[in-house]
């Protein structure tokens, strides 16, 4: 399985998401997620609307709007992030599990992305 760089940050966007909760109330701006993550802001704006597309995120205009998880963070799959910015699933931009690094509330993620790859084996 290979994951691409906009799946991965699809899903350390998500992991944003999922640590704020599902509260439509306290949406987060995309600048936000970008900055805590090092995603590009315009690569991030592409990846949400694939994310909203799919079910998987709302979002809100204007100076209170952002964005937020369409269900409970429990619901929602690594599987169903990565589905729904690069299609079915099948290393992480281009590098083995083991060596990935991620800061913040994406740091276990690499133990996920180790788990999926022996799963494939």
């Amino acid at each position: 399985m290979r994951v691409s760089a906009k799946a991965d940050y699809a899903v350390r966007a998500a992991v944003e998401l999922a640590a704020n909760g599902n509260d439509s109330s306290r949406p987060l701006k995309g600048e936000r997620i970008a900055g805590a993550q090092g995603i590009p802001l315009k690569f991030l704006e592409n990846i949400l609307v694939d994310l909203r597309v799919a079910g998987l995120v709302n979002s809100r205009r204007g100076p209170e709007g952002g964005y937020w998880l369409a269900e409970p963070a429990d619901e929602v799959t690594v599987a169903d992030v990565v589905r729904a910015s690069d299609g079915p699933l099948a290393s992480v931009r281009g590098e083995k599990p083991e060596e990935l690094h991620y800061a913040g509330n994406a740091e276990a993620l690499r133990d996920v992305w180790v788990a999926v790859r022996a799963s494939l084996r």
